[in-house]
């Protein structure tokens, strides 16, 4: 059976934020099988390390037969993941799930 988690981001994913993010996705990924949500809507600004923290979290993911979606993207966060390469590696949602 799958599990469904939300996880929201607020303010910017910078070196700063990214062990707190790690943490929380470790967390969140711990059982197989789950499907992550991650609603960036409020994240203003995200730099390099918190796209590492993204893309490794995703890796791990799948090697266990986890998903990570990122939801709700705003223009600039966006225009990073695009700019990256990394819209292939996630889903990108324009909402939340229902």
């Amino acid at each position: 059976m799958r599990r469904g988690i939300l996880l929201t981001l607020l303010g910017e994913l910078d070196h700063d934020s990214a062990d707190d993010l790690r943490s929380a996705l470790d967390d969140a990924l711990r059982p197989p099988g789950t499907v992550l949500v991650i609603d960036c809507a409020g994240l203003g600004f995200c730099d390099a390390s918190g796209l590492n923290t993204l893309i490794r979290a995703r890796a791990r993911a799948a090697a266990q037969g986890s998903r990570i979606d990122l939801a709700r993207p705003r223009p600039l966060v966006r225009w990073m993941l695009q700019r990256t390469g990394t819209t292939q590696l996630f889903t990108i949602r324009d909402t939340l799930p229902a």
